[in-house]
């Protein structure tokens, strides 16, 4: 308890930060982000910001980079790979433990720590294999979480409660058979027994969870990646799952939309998943190299997630070739990112330019909830491979890219836009 509290009180550079229970979910917002991207932000430099996370006013960056500058980039900071910087004002915390490769992913954690996960094998020198928890105040690791995967990465985590859920490449976690999905204890990082997805891929070259939501309420987790089967039961490419009690177990929703293969070499084109703040659906963004209008590759589409049986899309948003990376919901806006050209464009195909319909929204767009057509929101952003993370937060939308141009000023790799 004493190191808990010292760490809570613990000195920033800004100054003092309280830190109450973390947020996790998208938030619901009350109307749609401004175009105009906030002048306050840091720059990354170089590489991509894969993840995003906040926990009180702290804003934790991790992808795979060197250099940090401050918003008037006069100061430049080096940073390997993770950074934190102040959500009020973009003032670059003091925060910089030392990982030896990149971070997929973060997630809050409680009494003022993240959770990172990736594909570093030390912390701060201390081996602790693609998943640690971190102190804000100090960046120390937490040593009291023991948590590590025997090999592989870990490419996605989600915090509800005292559970923390974890996604990735790995087959085991501390010694237990877990195969690219787990969830652990958030304090100890022990493995919960009570929940085996139990994913595998005949035919696969690796079973991976590419990415995984849970809803507010911690009551249902949806997952994507490369499996064919889920508990034994015919799941491709995506299953959901009811986590709400002690044991968890696969429900009975299921689609085949994603059997359909796109361009050859895809064990998966399934990107990420977020459910709306309410639980009631939930969006995947998709690559795949689109070959034809029936199939969902370079789309993202919703599917109603408390129904039973097999389901078919709500709606579907086609790029027309392009990837989709990242998705966030807000509910007046779906955001999707990735480096797609245009929106509303089922009969284009990549080279060829857009189709009948097709609006343009490079690199970034936002669609109807309702209907899953484009609305008017359109910043634009360089392209490059694409948005890799979103982060809703009461104020706005957090984006992390690999670019340097957002909402046509420069933003390095990171980015706010503020609630209009």
């Amino acid at each position: 308890m004493r190191r808990r509290l010292l760490a809570v009180a613990t000195v920033f550079l800004t100054g003092l930060v309280a830190f109450p229970p973390p947020a996790a979910a998208d938030i619901a917002q009350s109307g749609i982000v401004s175009a105009n991207p906030v002048d306050w932000t840091p720059h990354v430099l170089d590489g991509t910001v894969w993840a995003l996370a906040v926990v009180g006013d702290t804003v934790i960056v991790g992808g795979a980079f060197t250099k940090v500058a401050d918003s008037s980039r006069h100061t430049t900071v080096a940073r390997k790979n993770i950074f934190a910087f102040d959500l009020d004002d973009g003032s670059i915390r003091s925060f910089a433990p030392e990982v030896d490769g990149a971070i997929y992913s973060l997630a809050p954690g409680a009494d003022g720590t993240v959770y990172a996960g990736g594909a570093f094998k030390t912390v701060n020198g201390a081996g602790q294999r693609g998943i640690t928890r971190l102190w804000l105040g100090s960046g120390n690791r937490d040593t009291s979480f023991r948590a590590k995967v025997n090999w592989g990465d870990v490419r996605v985590l989600a915090t509800r409660g005292d559970r923390l859920y974890a996604g990735g490449t790995f087959t085991a976690i501390n010694g237990t058979d877990r195969v690219a999905l787990a969830r652990l204890d958030a304090e100890t990082g022990a493995v919960d027994k009570g929940f085996d997805a139990q994913l595998s891929g005949p035919g696969l070259s690796r079973v991976r969870v590419e990415h995984l939501d849970v809803t507010a309420d911690g009551r249902k987790l949806v997952a994507v990646g490369a499996f064919l089967k889920a508990d034994g039961y015919t799941r491709v490419q995506i299953a959901q799952f009811d986590v709400g009690g002690s044991s968890a177990e696969l429900n009975r929703w299921y689609t085949r939309a994603y059997e359909p293969q796109c361009m050859k070499g895809f064990d998966t084109y399934l990107r990420q998943v977020k459910f709306a703040p309410d639980g009631s659906y939930f969006v995947v963004a998709a690559t795949g190299r689109a070959s034809s209008a029936q199939k969902l590759c370079d789309s993202a589409a919703r599917f109603e997630a408390n129904r039973i049986g097999e389901q078919r899309p709500t709606w579907v948003q086609r790029t027309g070739g392009d990837s989709l990376y990242a998705v966030a919901i807000t509910g007046p806006a779906v955001y999707l990112g990735g480096h797609q050209r245009w929106f509303d464009n089922p009969y284009g195909t990549d080279g060829n330019g857009p189709g009948p319909g097709a609006v343009s929204r490079p690199g970034i767009g936002a669609v109807s909830p309702t209907t899953g057509r484009a609305l008017s929101w359109n910043p634009t952003r360089a392209r490059g491979v694409g948005v890799r993370a979103f982060l809703t937060v009461p104020r706005g939308l957090l984006v992390g890219s690999d670019t340097d141009e957002l909402g046509k000023e420069y933003h390095g790799r990171l980015g706010m836009f503020p609630l209009s």
